[in-house]
């Protein structure tokens, strides 16, 4: 979802912190949490950059920035970043354009919404997963059903194909409302010009998108950028990524000052993605929304081959996508995928024996941070986009930068800021909430600025005309009309809680820990069958969870209510 900037006060209109003292105590206690969990993070970790315990320096930097091992390795992650955002964003307009311009039968349409829905459900590092139980050294392809020994799946090539599959989604959540919010007379004047099919998808068509596709790219980009569990597990030596390094510094050789380091580099490229993201959002000029007369046809731009062929091509990506999966279940319930295929629930017994701190933990610090998230988010969004006050703009900025940085960039800024004295958090649930809360609670701000954007002023301000209190005002006019975004903050919060790891896994202990973290534990430690029972899990949990949301935002339905699934494009 594009992001949307709090509408401008009038020029020379007077703060009201003053004249509400609700307002006050609100703004006040947002910029004390804004400073807790987000400036003070990210300062804590450039100190730690520049500081060596004694005095300000910069040879450590210089001794990190120099090796040409790490350099390699912030070239792969620029590499993999970019061929993941190509090829994403090719795959996510593949569906977007199809779903729209195809006419297809329902059940395609339901195949691809299936296929879209499972990466965002489930944890990144899934498909990474089912690639290995397909091409690994066992891999029921390679070894079971072509007959190939030795076959190694490792590398680069399945890396980015692996993160592609598992990020293209967000490309075409991106993409599917603005093809779908072009007018057909554009293409139809077009056509009756003389122009060919191909000419007007060229010429009118695809300059049309060029925001979206520079958006989804970027993205994209940014996904991958911040991706360290799929590399870890498919990557290997032969690949390696910033982030994967800067984890492998601080748990393998236990360098927290170089993980800062290699985290930090990852920094820029991160906000120069963010703010190119916002940039090409911002222009919604190229797109024409200018509503479709009544009785007007979708101008016909696919011919009859053209459209099988593209049908063919998405069912094709749609059924490898459903395959991985599927075959994610079936190791979860034999013995020994490649090896011994008799059924079991063996693994499922595991993860709810020896498993079932991490299945409770998970729950309970996702509980937690759902509601807190969607709270956050539409009161934060409220307040930047309908009261005055100095500092909104800033306040809203501040508030997307966790957004907008690399999860290993956040995790290791909490562990540094918050492993030792004044405030001692680590190890406990509340630094994990906090960073889901921050992390992912911008979501429901974005979504509750937009939706405010589209309801008049004048209903509050006739409820504050007749006396009701800011307070009571919020509570009785606006929050009703808003219910969607808490919703849709309340999901968005929950699958990443259910799935994240790049930030998490530095602030897990032996107290709390997650689902995710075992995933990659057992994965490392070659348990296959109950990284597959773990995964499948969490597919589920998240399902059902978001099946609930989903029908309560039926419920509390307002007008220009979105699905959940709708939001995770970022």
């Amino acid at each position: 979802m594009p992001a949307v900037s709090a509408e401008a006060a009038p020029r020379g209109a007077p703060s009201q912190l003053r004249q509400d003292p609700v307002l006050a105590g609100a703004v006040l206690v947002l910029w004390l949490l804004l400073g807790l969990f987000v400036i003070f993070p990210l300062a804590m970790l450039l100190a730690r950059v520049v500081w060596d315990g004694q005095a300000f320096s910069l040879a450590g930097v210089g001794t990190i920035l120099t090796d040409r091992h790490q350099l390699r390795a912030f070239g792969n992650s620029m590499l993999l970043a970019t061929l993941v955002g190509a090829l994403g964003t090719v795959l996510g307009f593949l569906f977007a354009f199809t779903a729209t311009r195809a006419r297809l039968p329902r059940w395609a349409l339901t195949l691809i919404d299936v296929a879209v829905l499972l990466p965002l459900i489930s944890p990144p590092f899934t498909t990474a997963i089912a690639m290995i139980f397909s091409f690994g050294p066992r891999g029921l392809i390679t070894y079971e059903l072509l007959g190939i020994k030795g076959f190694t799946v490792y590398g680069m090539g399945s890396t980015m194909f692996s993160e592609a599959l598992t990020y293209f989604p967000i490309a075409y959540l991106a993409l599917r409302p603005m093809l779908a919010a072009i007018d057909p007379n554009v293409e139809a004047m077009a056509s009756s010009l003389g122009a060919s099919r191909l000419r007007v998808f060229r010429t009118v068509t695809l300059p049309l998108c060029r925001p979206g596709l520079a958006n989804a790219f970027l993205l994209l980009f940014a996904a991958s950028l911040a991706d360290f569990a799929t590399p870890l597990i498919l990557a290997g030596n032969a690949f390696p990524v910033l982030p994967t390094q800067a984890f492998l510094q601080i748990t393998g050789m236990f360098d927290l000052r170089g993980g800062a380091v290699l985290s930090f580099m990852l920094l820029f490229p991160a906000l120069a993605v963010f703010l190119l993201q916002r940039y090409w959002v911002s222009q919604s000029f190229y797109v024409t929304i200018t509503g479709k007369g009544a009785g007007q046809a979708p101008f016909d731009s696919v011919a009859r081959p053209v459209r099988w062929a593209l049908v063919a091509a998405c069912i094709a990506v749609a059924i490898s996508i459903l395959y991985l999966y599927a075959l994610l279940f079936y190791a979860s319930v034999v013995a020994a995928l490649g090896a011994d295929h008799s059924f079991t629930l063996r693994h499922y017994g595991v993860i709810f024996s020896e498993g079932l701190k991490a299945i409770r933990d998970t729950l309970i610090i996702a509980g937690f941070s759902m509601p807190l998230g969607g709270l956050y988010g539409i009161v934060l969004g409220y307040l930047v986009a309908r009261r005055i006050f100095p500092g909104r703009r800033t306040m809203e900025a501040v508030s997307m930068i966790n957004y907008a940085l690399p999860g290993t960039i956040v995790g290791i800024a909490y562990l540094i800021a918050f492993n030792d004295p004044p405030i001692e958090l680590a190890g406990t649930a509340l630094v994990i909430v906090a960073c889901y809360v921050f992390r992912y609670g911008p979501t429901g701000i974005r979504t509750t600025i937009a939706m405010l954007s589209q309801i008049d002023h004048s209903l509050e301000e006739a409820s504050r005309g007749l006396g009701a209190a800011s307070a009571t005002t919020f509570r009785r006019i606006t929050l009703p009309l808003i219910v969607p975004a808490f919703f849709a903050g309340l999901g968005v919060v929950f699958i990443r809680s259910m799935t994240a790891i790049s930030a998490t896994i530095f602030l897990v202990s032996l107290s709390w820990t997650l689902i995710t973290v075992k995933i990659l534990e057992n994965m490392t430690e070659l348990a296959l069958g109950p990284a597959a029972a773990f995964s499948v899990l969490v597919v589920a949990i998240v399902f059902v969870v978001i099946a609930a949301i989903s029908l309560m935002m039926r419920w509390f339905r307002a007008p220009g209510a979105m699905p959940v699934t709708s939001l995770l494009g970022g």
